[in-house]
């Protein structure tokens, strides 16, 4: 298949770089999906005026991703389509339902409870104060994408079953709390053997990671949220600018 791509040449972005983030791009708008075949090198290295080298290269970069699968007799082809994350302040929930990845929800755990110290001193509450942890698998199209564990106090905390049938953070936008800002870190690990399981990967599969602690409009703690993401199906975007 066939899909459009402008490259600038006057750019120090290397043209295989440009024309893997354009193909990447047509995947992730759902131009390509899984089990679609890509342009045969040759025909794409005479329409966009490219080597067959530097087609090579762009296809490679997808395949190290995980994006695509050469297959001897067939060609490249579209193995998933990446579930493409802006590092912004939204929920996982709504940031798959407006790309159309069509997201369900499995509550393993709904817990409420006094905190310990550390915990209670992350959500700022007082001494006495009950809080609600959350444990969730979230799946998009059907496979397993994120285990989400979240800590809430529990006096702004959505239901059980209203965190099943939706985001957390819909549920607490309902609730009249305003998510102002959040302090996040992403990092990386190993799945252990119950990630692993829950998932659907192998033990020791590398997992994206998100640490995450939301404030409402008064600086007031909202959540604090630990996540895991399979990392071939799931990528941080961030977009740098010169100061």
């Amino acid at each position: 298949m066939q899909i459009p791509v402008e490259l600038d040449r006057s750019t120090p972005v290397p043209l295989y770089h440009q024309l893997a983030q354009a193909i990447e791009a047509a995947i992730v708008r759902g131009d390509l999906g899984p089990g679609d075949r890509l342009e045969n090198e040759l025909d794409m290295a005479g329409r966009l005026k490219l080597s067959r080298p530097t087609i090579r290269q762009a296809i490679q970069e997808l395949v190290d991703k995980g994006v695509v699968v050469r297959k001897r007799g067939v060609g490249t082809q579209v193995v998933q389509n990446p579930v493409h994350r802006s590092v912004e302040l939204t929920s996982l929930y709504d940031d798959l339902t407006t790309a159309g990845m069509h997201p369900t929800t499995q509550l393993l755990e709904y817990r409420i409870g006094t905190p310990d110290e550390e915990l209670r001193t992350e959500l700022g509450l007082p001494v006495g104060a009950e809080s609600v942890t959350v444990k969730r698998l979230r799946c998009a199209g059907g496979e397993p994408l994120a285990l989400m564990i979240n800590h809430l106090p529990a006096d702004i905390c959505p239901p059980a079953g209203e965190l099943e049938s939706g985001g957390l953070y819909k549920g607490l936008r309902g609730r009249g709390v305003h998510i102002r800002l959040a302090r996040q870190r992403i990092g990386a690990k190993a799945a252990d053997a119950d990630e692993a399981a829950l998932l659907g990967d192998e033990p020791g599969s590398p997992l994206l990671t998100m640490q995450r602690t939301a404030f409402d409009d008064a600086g007031k703690v909202v959540e604090v949220g630990r996540h895991a993401y399979r990392a071939d199906r799931y990528f941080f975007e961030t977009t740098v600018v010169d100061r």
